[in-house]
């Protein structure tokens, strides 16, 4: 590509009020940030408040499953229609992407994606993208849109992902804003907390975690207030809210894929002293697993968990989980170097 992709992820409560109607004024200058920078990036938005918007128009909402999933068949094509009218005077138009895993999941259909939003920044299209809540399966369903973005940014190969808040940034014990962070460690995490805006799924853990792939992924990630007159142009200098450093080195193709696209089917538990092989750059064996948490099949995505459960990587397997709980005792391979990715 010619110009460098960009993620911009705008939360639920950034675009709405407590009520879930949305912010027209908030929604106008985004749009005005967007015709500024139309020309020098090509952009996916990945906006949430559709089932905020749309739960008004149902009777005694409560928010069960097929409460938000009507919500947002009626809340994203008013949420379109308003980005659509906003962005008009800049002349630029929007197309819609509903996305599921299986988007992910699956190279080809990850590919076909790819050339679509090719197509749709060729002819100067700015793809707006939410889950497809009206279809998606529960199993299959991202955690929040904090995922979803951070999916398209690795891999797209994005240059930046914006993620878009209500809030400075991230804040510190002391309640100062953090203007950037070199390493995303269980420090930083701890500063988070899981409180949630009235309407959204997500909260400063959930973009923490995501900023934290992302940056491995070596990506730049900046946590920011939205509703920031000028915010978005801020951030893309990196002069607001809190930047997260990228890592140097970058991942092969097809590990990147691994570890940003593929569902993960299955979850062992390794013993204490296989970390440090890991990160020595060694496969994973039989012997090196004390547990099968969750069982999966050859070739699918499982987690990687310590001896204190934690997730330190994802890789493909080699064989299926119930080959190496039998009572085999030769030497097998579950995972080579090439298909581990440590987080």
């Amino acid at each position: 590509m010619s110009k460098p992709i960009v993620i911009l992820k705008i939360g639920t409560a950034s675009i709405t009020t407590d009520s879930g109607v949305l912010d027209e004024a908030v929604m106008v200058e985004i749009a005005r940030q967007l015709g500024t920078l139309h020309d020098q990036y090509n952009w996916i938005v990945v906006s949430s408040g559709a089932v905020g918007n749309g739960k008004s128009y149902l009777r005694n909402y409560q928010g069960s499953i097929i409460e938000r999933k009507a919500a947002a068949a009626i809340g994203n094509p008013i949420l379109l229609q308003k980005y659509a009218q906003f962005l008009s005077p800049y002349k630029i138009s929007i197309a819609q992407s509903l996305c599921e895993r299986t988007h992910f999941s699956k190279e080809e259909q990850f590919n076909q994606l790819k050339q679509t939003f090719m197509e749709l920044w060729k002819n100067g299209v700015i793809p707006i993208a939410n889950e497809n809540d009206v279809v998606s399966n529960l199993e299959l369903k991202f955690s929040d849109n904090d995922e979803l973005a951070t999916l398209l940014a690795v891999g797209f190969g994005a240059s930046m992902l914006l993620l878009g808040t209500s809030v400075a940034g991230v804040i510190d014990r002391d309640g100062k804003t953090l203007s950037q962070i070199s390493n995303i460690d269980e420090q930083i995490l701890s500063l988070a907390t899981n409180n949630l805006s009235s309407n959204g799924l997500g909260g400063m853990i959930s973009k923490l975690t995501f900023a934290r792939l992302a940056t491995k992924m070596g990506i730049q990630t900046v946590i920011f207030d939205i509703r920031k007159s000028g915010g978005i142009l801020e951030a893309i200098q990196k002069k607001t809210g809190t930047v997260c450093l990228a890592h140097q080195g970058s991942k092969k193709q097809r590990q990147r894929w691994l570890s940003s696209g593929n569902i993960v089917r299955g979850k062992v538990v390794i013993k204490k002293e296989t970390l440090q092989l890991l990160q020595d750059g060694k496969g994973l064996l039989n012997k090196h697993v004390s547990e099968i948490v969750e069982p999966f099949a050859k070739g699918e995505v499982f987690e990687i968990l310590d001896s204190q459960r934690r997730s330190v990587a994802v890789a493909r397997s080699l064989v299926t989980s119930n080959s190496i709980t039998s009572n085999d005792s030769s030497e097998k391979a579950l995972a080579t170097e090439s298909e581990i990715i440590l987080l």
